[in-house]
């Protein structure tokens, strides 16, 4: 198992980033890889959680310690794999999820893809009461403002490839086409969206 990773950030795609280190580039998929924009060529530290499968090794990554834990506590439900906790943790909405499952609030919940009714009855049952100590945001980042159709495009690719349907996002890329935005605040406000 690995706790984090220290490295060279050397690539961003939709669905995962590239760390350099020691020779070595590492594959991590990430919630939002463009929130790493920002970070490009430089020396970075992504928490880690090492999934073993017999066709693969995986690693995910997160900014923070408690972005990893609500992974680690999203991925201990029946019927929720990395890439479900993965899509739930993009939202950055740890209140909204807090107050959901706490409450409750399966509709809500339902609104994350690949989560039906009975896993999100399953969340509530396992999860109630055990997110406590959770800040608000798991996440604090700010990127530099770019070009804004590559990088809506960017977003909607980073939105597909958490599960999203392109009908879904077809609406969402048309209430953001004349906006400049980077594809790291394309894809919160997009998930804020998708949330309501």
């Amino acid at each position: 198992m690995y706790d984090y990773i220290k490295g060279t950030l050397v690539k961003i795609t939709a669905k995962h980033i590239v760390i350099e280190t020691n020779g070595l580039g590492y594959i991590v998929t990430v919630a939002n890889p463009y929130s790493f924009s920002d970070q490009m060529n430089q020396t970075i530290q992504v928490y880690l959680h090492q999934v073993i499968r017999d066709d693969a090794h995986l690693l995910f990554g997160f900014h923070t310690e408690d972005e990893k834990e609500v992974f680690l506590k999203l991925i201990s439900v029946s019927g929720i794999g990395p890439t479900t906790a993965l899509a739930i943790v993009a939202v950055d909405d740890n209140q909204g999820l807090v107050a959901a499952i706490d409450n409750s609030d399966i509709k809500y919940l339902m609104k994350f893809p690949k989560i039906g009714k009975k896993t999100a009855q399953q969340m509530v049952l396992d999860l109630a009461g055990k997110f406590a100590e959770l800040p608000a945001e798991t996440t604090n980042t700010t990127a530099n403002q770019t070009a804004g159709n590559q990088q809506l495009d960017e977003a909607m690719e980073a939105l597909l490839a958490l599960g999203y349907k392109a009908t879904e996002l077809k609406k969402v890329k048309a209430f953001f086409e004349d906006t400049n935005e980077t594809a790291e605040q394309y894809i919160k406000s997009a998930l804020k969206m998708l949330m309501k």
